[in-house]
């Protein structure tokens, strides 16, 4: 069904590449006026032009979450292109450093902290801002994982920020209820983007690297962008009225397995 977000204004950020890229557009399919944030100019502008044609439009903000500034500055971009800020996608994000804890330097936590949990902070508190100032109602959904709910050998920073970012859109869906915004989190599982394919390359054989996390999914593949994409399009709709403060996983059903 066509025209589920029209005349919506909406951010995403970390819009770029990956699942950012493919929600922006999706939500450009169905009518809305995306603003995606992102650190690359050159894919920024790739962005905007693949969105060209589209029911309704993207437009490209650089920026970076660690920044607040930035943050702001895309909200606002928002309420001047679209009239209003009706969702924040929450997406930017990185893996960080693979290795035991005790081998993790401050400088490593801090830029994954400051990315993924810090990021996601700006994110929502200038989306509370926006939305309590137009009179309330929105949506902001945030991106976990599923090491939001387990945990992997070998990435604690990653993990713990993924948990953070859980626990903070739960707050802000009890916190906030009162001014109808709505908060909830997508934990996808892997899914075929650059992060994935830079992880494989960084193993000594990536063929194996693949075939191995491929065979521990019950659906036995790793999750299309857009299939994730999705879930953020329901939640950010109007569809998803009565959903708030749940998450939603999109993992090919690894979290419901034992072994």
């Amino acid at each position: 069904m066509a025209g589920r977000m029209e005349g919506k204004g909406v951010v995403v950020t970390g819009a770029t590449k990956g699942l950012g890229r493919d929600t922006a557009l999706l939500l450009a399919e169905h009518g809305a006026t995306v603003i995606g944030l992102g650190r690359d100019a050159a894919d920024g502008a790739s962005l905007e032009r693949e969105a060209e044609g589209l029911p309704g439009k993207v437009r490209f903000l650089q920026g970076d979450v660690r920044n607040e500034g930035d943050v702001q500055a895309a909200v606002l971009f928002c309420r001047e292109a679209a009239g209003r800020l009706d969702a924040m996608v929450a997406n930017a994000g990185i893996l960080g450093p693979e290795g035991p804890l005790h081998e993790t330097t401050e400088a490593q936590w801090d830029e994954v902290n400051d990315i993924n949990l810090k990021g996601a902070f700006f994110c929502c508190k200038h989306a509370l801002l926006a939305m309590r100032e137009q009179g309330g109602g929105g949506s902001i959904v945030t991106i976990g994982s599923i090491l939001s709910l387990t945990a992997d050998p070998f990435i604690s920073s990653y993990t713990a920020t993924k948990t953070g970012v859980l626990g903070l859109t739960k707050a802000i869906a009890v916190d906030y209820a009162a001014d109808g915004i709505r908060a909830n989190c997508v934990l996808p599982g892997d899914m075929e983007t650059p992060m994935i394919q830079a992880y494989f390359g960084g193993q000594p054989d990536p063929a194996a690297a693949r075939a191995e996390m491929e065979g521990t999914y019950p659906i036995k593949r790793l999750a299309q962008p857009r299939e994730v994409a999705n879930a953020i399009l329901f939640l950010v709709s109007d569809e998803s009225t009565f959903v708030s403060g749940t998450h939603l996983l999109v993992d090919g059903a690894l979290t419901a397995k034992t072994y």
